[in-house]
C-alpha cells in the first residue's frame, strides 16, 4: 500500500507493508485524513517517532472480528489501550501506560491506504455526517473534553486564546454552553470564520480588562499565550491548557498559588459527543479546510500545512495525483 511515514523527516512509499490486524483489531480503508500541528512537529523530531503519520481520519471497515462492522464508515479513538490494567479499569484508557497511539507512538497511522485499530476504538459515522465533517471528529473531541473537565455556566466569562484550528474548534464547542465567550487571536481571516459561527472575537493584547475572565482556554502553543492567559484570568479562575509547549516555559508558581488558580491539562476527548454535535449541525467545521491533496502529493500537502495562516489540509487516498 501507499504510506506517508516519518523517519528523520517526511517520506513516501508506494510499497509499504499492508497492516495486519491483531486480536480484536479492525482493518480500515482510509477515505480522508487531516494534517495537524502534531504531525508537523513529529516530522521535525518530536517524540522521535518512526512510522506512518496521521491520526485524524475517516474510513470504511474492510476487516473486523465482528462482521457487523464490515462496510461501516468510521472514525477512531487514537489511543489503543490494553483495557486490562488498573488505569483502564478505572475508566482512564487514554492514559493507559501500555497504550500505543495512532500515528504518534508505536502504531502506524492514517496517512496511508489502510490502518489498523482495535475494534473497540471505532465509532460509526452517522449518515448525515459527511467525510469532510467526520475527519474533524478527533480534534473536535479534544475540544469537547474541556466540558467534561470544567463546569462552564452561562454566566461565566470565558476567553479562548489562539485562532488556529484547535482554538477555532474549542470556541465553536464552548459557545454551546451559553457562556459569555470571546475568541482572541491575531488573524482577521481566521477570526472572521469564528464570527460567522456567532462567536465574539478580538485581536491584540491590551484589548480587554485584565484579571476579568473566569475561565481561559490556552490554545496558542506559545509560551506568550500562557502569560496572556494569566493576565486575563481572575483570582480563583480556571486555566485550561490545550497547548504543549516547546522548550522551557517561565512559570510563576507562586502567582498561581497566591491567586488560587485551578490549572487543568486537557488532551484527548470523547468521540460520541463530537459526532453528535456534527450530526445535529451544531458545529460546522468544513470552512476550516484549506486544501485537499492526493496521498501521493503528501510532501506538497505538508508544505501547505506549514504555511503561515493555513488551517486544515487533508489527504485523500482516492484522489489521482
Amino acid at each position: 500500500m501507499r504510506a506517508v511515514y516519518c523517519d528523520h523527516g517526511l517520506g513516501f512509499c508506494d510499497a509499504y507493508p499492508d497492516p495486519e490486524p491483531g486480536p480484536g483489531e479492525a482493518l480500515v480503508r482510509v477515505s480522508l485524513a487531516g494534517i495537524c500541528n502534531t504531525d508537523l512537529e513529529l516530522v521535525r523530531g518530536y517524540m522521535d517517532y518512526r512510522g506512518v503519520l496521521g491520526h485524524e481520519f475517516v474510513g470504511t471497515v474492510v476487516g473486523a472480528p465482528d462482521p457487523a462492522w464490515l462496510g461501516q464508515r468510521v472514525v477512531g479513538d487514537i489511543n489503543a489501550a490494553c483495557y486490562q490494567c488498573e488505569t483502564c479499569r478505572a475508566g482512564r484508557h487514554t492514559h493507559c501506560p501500555n497504550r500505543t497511539t495512532l500515528g504518534i507512538d508505536r502504531r502506524d497511522g492514517a496517512f496511508a491506504d489502510m490502518l489498523v485499530l482495535p475494534q473497540a476504538n471505532l465509532y460509526a459515522v452517522p449518515v448525515a455526517v459527511s467525510d469532510e465533517k467526520a475527519v474533524f471528529v478527533e480534534p473536535l473531541a479534544a475540544a469537547c473534553e474541556i466540558m467534561e473537565q470544567v463546569a462552564i455556566r452561562p454566566v461565566d466569562h470565558v476567553v479562548v486564546l489562539g485562532d488556529g484550528k484547535l482554538g477555532l474548534l474549542v470556541a465553536a464547542a464552548l459557545r454551546l454552553t451559553g457562556a459569555d465567550l470571546v475568541l482572541e487571536g491575531r488573524h482577521a481571516d481566521k477570526l472572521a470564520l469564528a464570527q460567522a459561527w456567532g462567536i465574539a472575537v478580538r485581536t491584540g493584547e491590551g484589548s480587554a480588562a485584565s484579571r476579568a475572565a473566569d475561565i481561559v482556554v490556552e490554545c496558542t502553543g506559545s509560551p506568550a499565550g500562557f502569560s496572556r492567559a494569566r493576565e486575563l484570568l481572575r483570582p480563583r479562575g480556571v486555566l485550561v491548557l490545550k497547548s504543549t509547549y516547546h522548550g522551557e516555559l517561565a512559570l510563576d508558581v507562586s502567582g498561581l498559588v497566591v491567586d488560587e488558580i485551578t490549572v487543568v491539562g486537557s488532551r484527548c476527548g470523547p468521540f460520541a459527543p463530537a459526532l453528535r454535535l456534527l450530526e445535529a449541525g451544531l458545529v460546522a467545521p468544513t470552512p476550516l479546510v484549506s486544501a485537499v491533496y492526493p496521498l501521493d502529493e503528501a510532501q506538497a500537502a505538508f508544505r501547505h500545512a506549514a504555511r503561515p495562516g493555513a488551517l486544515k489540509v487533508l489527504l485523500n487516498p482516492a484522489l489521482a495525483p
